[in-house]
């Protein structure tokens, strides 16, 4: 791994998997019309197994298991053990889905077990991804089909474009990462994405742009909701990060900055912002042999 995704992976293991549970209602709320259209894509059906890469609380593992019912399974994964123990702990006993502490770019799955490799916003954070892709590839059956959603580029993104851009002037040291590096926008680049899965051994590659509105932030008042939304923002993601060792009157400064930029967002009781993503589609060749090395 890279320095920067080593930090990443400790960082969710950490204080961003921690403030990720604080916010797991809000999170998934957010994020669920980008997770239906993923799951719509991958067409789920009676008795599957689906493997979801990314699993964060279980939102997604547990839709999926409403699909393949009780002669089915899914299998959530994800590196963040703050996340697994409250998808755990959502869980209803009855349920299909079982969680497991895991980097699905290297660890022990199956061989040849699964139907669909699906992923919410999970799959954008591997060091190699094209080498993960490929090491998730033998867990699948020969056909199985693949399904996820990514963000686009950061532009894209209101919710990073535009505190990002508020903050500028305060953070001047702060830089967008490159736009490969591992990252909530290292898929933004189509091409990449397609060849990543292409040469991991995937056929029948399909990406196409999916865009929502989504409520960043919620309250019984306009203000209300701003408050909210600029307090999401400092404490959870990739902003988060960025000032989380800086003193008290940048982060004042920081927080008044994003609120004016946040006030020119639509909404009566909440702050309606634009995610721009891909729905990625693929399969697995009908008939393969497995990589080695």
């Amino acid at each position: 791994m890279t320095e920067e995704n080593v930090s990443q992976v400790a960082d969710w293991r950490g204080q961003s998997g921690e403030r990720w549970v604080a916010y797991q209602a809000r999170l998934d709320a957010m994020m669920a019309v980008f997770g239906q259209a993923a799951i719509e894509a991958a067409a789920p059906v009676t008795g599957e197994r689906v493997l979801d890469v990314g699993c964060g609380t279980g939102a997604s593992s547990l839709a999926l298991a409403g699909h393949v019912g009780a002669w089915g399974h899914v299998l959530g994964v994800d590196i963040s053990e703050p996340l697994i123990d409250r998808a755990r702990a959502l869980a209803p006993q009855d349920t299909p889905a079982v969680f497991q502490v895991a980097d699905a770019s290297s660890a022990e799955l199956p061989e040849g077990a699964f139907d669909i490799l699906f992923s919410r916003f999970g799959v954008m954070f591997f060091d190699d991804p094209t080498a993960a892709f490929a090491h998730m590839r033998r867990a699948l059956k020969p056909g199985a089909r693949v399904a996820f959603v990514c963000w686009r580029s950061m532009a894209e993104n209101d919710w990073v474009r535009l505190p990002m851009g508020a903050m500028k002037s305060i953070l001047p040291s702060m830089t967008p990462p490159h736009p490969e590096a591992p990252g909530a926008f290292s898929f933004g680049d189509q091409a990449r994405v397609e060849r990543i899965l292409t040469v991991a051994g995937f056929t029948e590659v399909a990406i196409a742009p999916f865009d929502a509105s989504i409520p960043f932030g919620k309250g019984e008042t306009r203000d209300a909701a701003l408050d909210d939304a600029v307090k999401m923002t400092l404490e959870v993601g990739p902003l988060a990060r960025a000032l989380a060792d800086q003193p008290d009157d940048i982060r004042a400064r920081a927080s008044a900055a994003v609120r004016a930029v946040f006030a020119d967002c639509p909404g009566e009781r909440s702050v309606m912002i634009n995610g721009a993503t891909w729905i990625v589609t693929a399969r697995n060749p009908a008939s393969w042999q497995g990589l080695t090395g």
